[in-house]
């Protein structure tokens, strides 16, 4: 069963399992080290709140995306190891520790601060409206599989 992100307690866990890393914990799978990790769950935050770096997609990625990516990344079914991720989220060089560890904790602050209703029917740069549950998945459910790759 996937968590509520927007409940203050589990927002905390995740965040208590965020402060459990460092800078030398190492994955058990996958090629991202633990700063790369960080970064690369802070996009699907910057897509929210910055989307005007992204650009949007066309419309045929549209249909891709809505169609055949988003029933996995909302979905109930964890997602598998060293699944191919979508270019934007690729990190190339190495991040910062501590910036992306702080960045990605006040990402989900805001997250849980705002609230489950804010994110009702909001857009998502790749897969259109998505109700509170959608987001919700999108959110917990990444988060959980990258914590658990590196073992927290």
């Amino acid at each position: 069963m996937i968590k509520n992100i927007f409940e203050k307690n589990v927002t905390d866990e995740i965040v208590t399992r965020i402060n459990n890393l460092n800078p030398s914990t190492q994955a058990l799978w996958g090629k991202m080290s633990v700063s790369q990790m960080l970064a690369h769950c802070c996009v699907t935050y910057e897509m929210l709140f910055e989307p005007e770096r992204f650009p949007k997609p066309n419309f045929m990625m549209r249909l891709l995306l809505k169609f055949v990516v988003k029933p996995t990344v909302v979905g109930d079914v964890p997602y598998k190891q060293n699944l191919r991720t979508a270019p934007e989220f690729v990190i190339v060089g190495e991040k910062e520790f501590e910036t992306e560890k702080k960045r990605l904790i006040d990402y989900l602050n805001q997250t849980q601060a705002l609230g489950a209703e804010y994110f009702e029917g909001r857009e998502s740069r790749s897969f259109g409206k998505l109700s509170k549950e959608e987001w919700n998945v999108m959110f917990y459910k990444h988060l959980d599989h990258h914590l658990g790759q590196f073992g927290v």
